[in-house]
C-alpha cells in the first residue's frame, strides 16, 4: 500500500486525522521509507556503487594480482576490510544505515581474499597463479575453499552481532550457497566439479531447498524488525530454481512436474508476498509453456486459442480474489500457525 501527502491531506479534510496528526504521521512514514530498500534514486547509487566496489574485489580480479604474491593479497585485503568497518562505523553515527549495509557486506566480501592470501603466504596453493585460482571460487566446486567460507561466515555472524543490519546477510546467504556446493563432494569423496555438472544441479537444488526453510524461519523470528530473511530468500530460491530447471528431462510427465513446481512457487509467493518466488515460478511456467508450443503443440491451431482462455481463467481469478480478499485471505490464514499468521499479515499489509 502506498501512500501519498495528498491522501493524507485527503483524510484530514474528512475529519479522520487532525492536521498535527496528519504531520506527524507523515514524518514517521517518511523515516521509516527512508532506510526501506527501493527504487529510490540513492538506493540505485547505494547498491551499484557497493555491487561495483563487492564485484572489483571478488569476481573481476585480473591476472595482475599474482605478482603481488600472497602477503600483498592478504595486506590489501585487510586493508580495505578496515576501510569498509571504517565507513560503516561512520555512516551509522549518521544514522545512514543503507549505505552502511553495503560498506558491511563488502568487508565481509573481502574476507575470502584475505584467507587465500594467507594460505598462498603459507604454501597452501601450489599454483603460481593465485588470482586465477581465487576467480575460481565463483566458479568452481572445491572442499579447499571451505576453510575461507567459514572464516566469511564467522565475519558474518560477528558483523550481525555488531551492527544488526539486514544487507550484511547478503554475503552471508552467498557463502551457504558455496558452502553447500562445496561441503557435499567433501563427505562424498567426489572430485571437484562446476556448478552445472549433475552433482551441482542436485546439490544446488536441495541446497535451495533447505535455505528457504531456513529463510521462512528467520522471516518469522524477524517479523517485527528489519527484513533479514530477503537475501537469504534470493539466494535460496535463485538456488533451488537454477538446479531444477538445469536439470534435463526426457519425459513429458517431468516436464510438467516442474510447471507444478513452478506454479506452487508463484502461491508462494503470493502467500509470504515474497516477488522471489512470482519471479522464478512465472519464468518456469513461461518456458513449459513454450516447451508446449514449439515442441508439444506445434502444429496446433487450438493451442493458442485454449492458453487464451487459461490466460483470462487466471485474469477473472484475480478479480474474484480482490472482492474476496479479505475473507478468503482470513479463512486461508485461520489454519497456519500463529507466529506464520501474523508474519503472512504483516506481510500483506505491505
Amino acid at each position: 500500500m502506498q501512500i501519498t501527502r495528498g491522501e493524507l491531506a485527503d483524510a484530514t479534510a474528512r475529519g479522520l486525522l487532525s492536521r498535527e496528526q496528519a504531520d506527524g504521521l507523515w514524518a514517521f512514514l517518511v523515516e521509516r521509507q527512508r532506510e526501506t530498500p527501493g527504487f529510490k534514486p540513492a538506493h540505485i547509487l547505494y547498491y551499484l556503487g557497493g555491487l561495483i566496489a563487492i564485484g572489483a574485489m571478488t569476481l573481476f580480479m585480473t591476472l595482475g594480482w599474482q605478482r603481488l604474491g600472497g602477503a600483498g593479497l592478504l595486506g590489501i585485503a585487510l586493508g580495505y576490510v578496515a576501510v569498509a568497518v571504517a565507513l560503516t562505523e561512520g555512516l551509522l553515527r549518521r544514522r545512514q544505515s543503507l549505505p552502511a549495509g553495503i560498506t558491511a557486506a563488502l568487508a565481509i566480501a573481502l574476507v575470502p581474499l584475505a584467507v587465500y592470501g594467507a594460505q598462498h603466504l603459507l604454501g597452501y596453493w601450489s599454483d603460481d597463479d593465485p588470482a586465477q585460482q581465487y576467480r575460481a571460487f565463483h566458479t568452481r566446486i572445491d572442499w579447499r575453499w571451505l576453510l575461507m567460507e567459514l572464516a566469511t561466515l564467522a565475519a558474518g555472524v560477528v558483523a550481525l552481532w555488531r551492527w544488526r543490519l539486514p544487507f550484511i546477510v547478503m554475503p552471508v546467504a552467498v557463502t551457504l550457497w558455496y558452502m553447500g556446493m562445496d561441503l557435499v563432494p567433501m563427505l562424498l569423496g567426489g572430485d571437484t566439479a562446476g556448478f552445472f555438472s549433475d552433482e551441482g544441479k542436485r546439490i544446488s537444488l536441495a541446497y535451495g531447498a533447505a535455505l528457504m526453510v531456513v529463510a521462512l524461519w528467520v522471516d518469522v523470528r524477524s517479523r517485527a524488525t528489519l527484513d533479514f530473511a530477503f537475501w537469504l530468500y534470493i539466494v535460496g530460491v535463485a538456488s533451488f530454481w537454477g538446479g531444477l530447471s538445469a536439470m534435463d528431462s526426457d519425459s513429458e510427465l517431468g516436464k510438467a512436474v516442474y510447471a507444478a513446481i513452478n506454479l506452487l512457487l508463484i502461491a508462494t509467493g503470493a502467500a509470504l508476498s515474497r516477488r522471489v518466488f512470482a519471479v522464478f515460478g512465472g519464468l518456469g511456467v513461461a518456458f513449459y509453456l513454450g516447451h508446449l508450443a514449439s515442441t508439444v503443440f506445434k502444429d496446433s491451431l487450438l493451442f493458442p486459442v485454449a492458453l487464451t482462455a487459461i490466460g483470462l481463467g487466471f485474469v477473472a481469478a484475480g478479480v474474484l480474489w480482490q472482492r474476496h480478499e479479505a475473507a478468503l485471505g482470513a479463512r486461508l490464514r485461520a489454519p497456519l500457525p500463529a507466529a506464520l499468521r501474523e508474519l503472512v499479515e504483516r506481510r500483506a499489509s505491505h
